[in-house]
């Protein structure tokens, strides 16, 4: 015996290398193609690449703050992509404008200022799915479009509204608690605050095909200027969403180079939804109308307004509203104040003597609006 194992290793030898083969791997081999580029060809398809690293630096700049624009740099946002919104109004939201009851706009409110709808009020969960999904993504309540109650259809000076029961056959409208701002707040609180420039008029957009960018030159007002100065900004972007109206886009900016003929046609020839329409609010102590049967919905052959709508909002503060049938070059020969004064003698006609005393009344004529409006609009 012994330890057996006190002698292991007693025979190996120290290993010399100098006699090894040598071992060489190449794990790279290059491309035919590539190897008979010349230098300036490399030199060429690295400046390339280059660009596509400096256009992924580039913002993709949004014209328009409406629904369509805010959306779009929601999408942004949450991909993480680096986005500058410009919008030639002072607010956000476009042609969605709620008013509390002295026509002041909730939009610049960060909260839950509840008001009523001048501009769009309705959506159809039934049609508009992917809004619904919007809303719960951000946490907005909802509530039934009030309904309940008998209709008033107007028919001829001589006789009185005729009163029908209400019609199920249509599909249940809804209004977003607060009014449709809330929308516009909730998006807007999701955003950058920095990415967002208010009272800047997009004047140019300057397409560099040999740099592929996109220079987009803005005039930035100064609202709290007496004397109308304004600032003169260029932007430049890797893309442009203009979330505009076509006729809008089509009538307040330069293209460069232009747009192609049919193309300055299709957007001259697409109508801006609301742009010739005007809607009238009155504003009550109470929604007399529901005591009375009535669910507020009435029709109108006489005008001015041809649809008339219960707008009482979730604080329940009460209120009409209708969509005014009148063309908009003769509400601009009326005027303001003699409107206000035929919608609220309307009102009395079909509502009866409670509807004579409103608190408070507000008239929005989308038609007067240049940011919403062209002269196509009005004809």
């Amino acid at each position: 015996g012994g330890d057996r194992m006190s002698g292991l290793g007693a025979g190996l030898h120290k290993p010399t290398f100098d006699n090894l083969a040598k071992f060489e791997k190449n794990f790279y081999k290059e491309h035919p193609t590539i190897a008979a580029l010349s230098v300036a060809e490399v030199e060429a398809f690295r400046k390339s690449n280059a660009k596509v690293d400096v256009l992924m630096s580039l913002p993709v700049v949004i014209v328009g703050g409406g629904l369509a624009g805010l959306y779009s740099a929601y999408l942004l946002h949450k991909a993480g992509f680096d986005y500058v919104l410009v919008d030639a109004r002072d607010r956000l939201g476009g042609r969605i404008f709620t008013a509390n009851a002295e026509g002041q706009h909730c939009n610049h409110h960060d909260n839950d200022e509840d008001g009523f709808d001048l501009g769009p009020s309705w959506f159809w969960p039934q049609y508009q799915p992917s809004l619904s999904s919007l809303f719960v993504d951000l946490g907005l309540k909802t509530f039934v479009q009030h309904s309940e109650g008998d209709d008033l259809f107007e028919h001829r000076p001589s006789l009185p509204p005729h009163r029908s029961p209400c019609s199920d056959d249509a599909q249940q409208s809804f209004r977003i608690a607060g009014g449709t701002s809330a929308l516009v707040r909730a998006l807007a609180k999701s955003l950058t605050f920095d990415r967002i420039h208010l009272s800047s008029r997009v004047d140019k957009m300057t397409l560099h095909d040999d740099e592929d960018y996109v220079e987009v030159t803005i005039i930035e007002d100064h609202p709290s200027a007496d004397d109308g100065s304004h600032t003169t900004k260029t932007l430049v972007a890797s893309h442009v969403i203009a979330a505009l109206p076509p006729r809008l886009l089509n009538a307040t900016i330069t293209f460069m180079p232009a747009q192609e003929i049919i193309t300055q046609k299709r957007w001259k020839d697409t109508p801006t939804w609301m742009a010739p329409h005007a809607k009238f609010i009155a504003v009550y102590e109470r929604p007399f109308w529901r005591d009375e049967g009535l669910s507020g919905y009435a029709q109108s052959r006489l005008g001015p307004m041809a649809e008339i709508h219960d707008a009482t909002t979730t604080s329940h503060e009460a209120a009409l509203f209708g969509f005014i049938s009148i063309p908009a070059h003769q509400r601009a020969m009326m005027g303001e104040e003699a409107i206000k004064h035929a919608c609220q003698d309307q009102l009395v006609r079909m509502f009866g003597p409670n509807a004579a005393k409103p608190r408070a009344v507000l008239l929005k004529d989308w038609a007067d609006d240049p940011l919403t409006s062209t002269p196509s609009d009005r004809t």
